[in-house]
């Protein structure tokens, strides 16, 4: 693959014919064949080689879709022309570039805008539509944890825990989302006088036992899949007796820590009802203007339909997704699709 321009395969790879996107006519209810759709990426190099895998690019170019790189030391203007710009840069000089772009070029599609994005970079935001969402339905309430936001001096951390009312144990979670591995560092906090020992800005939130599984929702337009992950153990009386101080945690909900598998009690194991996870879908799609993230739930130990959201990521790891692939190549057919229906209504 070259760093820029079109992506290219290796010479022993398989040679796929191009075939070009077809669309409905609302003549006759046949297929129209249009110009084949172009992705212009805007990925770090590691976003790249997780997301952009062989069978993702195979399977791309045989539904017509051209994936370039876009050059970050050209004036974008200057690339293209796109049809869907996809990217995860988190410099604020790029969001300019893009935002400035796409005033200029209103018909290309952003996946997503950056004034979207942002909320999901700081976490006292990211939760916030959640909160305002009020969601309780017949399949079950969602809810978020109960958090306090300390921008400075950790000393004043254990008078600002009592003050909110917080209980013991603590998530400790970095308030600044930028993409990299630190921003995803947990700490948990089991006495008050640790809570001095943390480096703020952070976010603090209570531990909700939840059975040592989360449930990973991923939401690409209006598809949504659903994954187990092992996460952290449960916390009970025993061990807020016996441990003091802060302990780091091991990256959790990554693949390599699917359960989806694992012998499970089967009210550990049950996924979330369908019809709540769509509804969640569709309100925070609206809510926060994105099409491409993740929700990351977790259902308290001991209910049978209480779900709390402790995270929500921007185009996550869609690489560990299985078939996401296929699911992936149909979104922005998909879009492309829709585009060119509202062209043809004349909206």
């Amino acid at each position: 693959m070259r760093l820029h321009g079109e992506v290219s395969f290796d010479e022993d790879e398989e040679e796929v014919a191009v075939v070009p996107a077809a669309l409905p006519s609302p003549l006759n209810g046949g297929a129209v064949a249009v110009t084949r759709l172009v992705v212009g990426y805007a990925l770090t190099k590691k976003k790249v080689k997780s997301f952009l895998q062989p069978k993702l690019l195979l399977l791309a170019r045989k539904k017509g879709i051209t994936l370039i790189a876009i050059d970050d030391t050209r004036p974008l203007a200057d690339q293209g022309p796109f049809d869907i710009i996809l990217h995860k840069i988190t410099s604020k000089e790029w969001q300019q570039v893009l935002e400035d772009y796409h005033e200029e070029h209103p018909e290309v599609t952003v996946l997503d805008p950056p004034n979207a994005i942002k909320h999901l970079n700081n976490r006292q935001s990211m939760l916030a539509e959640v909160s305002d969402l009020n969601m309780s339905s017949f399949y079950g309430e969602i809810c978020t944890p109960r958090q306090l936001v300390v921008m400075k001096d950790p000393s004043s951390i254990p008078t600002a825990v009592a003050m909110a009312g917080l209980t013991l144990p603590l998530v400790a979670k970095p308030l600044v989302v930028d993409g990299t591995s630190k921003s995803h560092e947990l700490s948990l906090a089991y006495d008050e006088a640790s809570l001095s020992m943390l480096d703020p800005p952070l976010v603090l939130q209570e531990f909700v036992n939840h059975g040592g599984i989360l449930f990973k929702v991923y939401i690409i337009g209006e598809y949504i899949q659903v994954v187990r992950r092992f996460s952290l153990p449960d916390v009970n009386t025993y061990d807020l007796l016996n441990n003091t101080g802060v302990y780091r945690l091991p990256r959790v909900s990554c693949a390599a820590a699917s359960a989806d598998h694992a012998d499970l009690e089967p009210h550990i194991a049950e996924l979330p009802p369908r019809p709540l996870l769509e509804k969640l879908g569709r309100e925070l799609r609206g809510r926060l203007g994105l099409r491409l993230f993740n929700i990351d739930m977790i259902r308290e130990l001991g209910t049978k339909d209480r779900y709390y959201i402790i995270d929500i990521n921007y185009f996550p790891g869609f690489g560990k997704m299985p078939g996401y692939e296929h699911i992936f190549t149909d979104f922005l057919v998909n879009l492309a699709q829709s585009k060119y229906k509202k062209c043809l209504s004349g909206g």
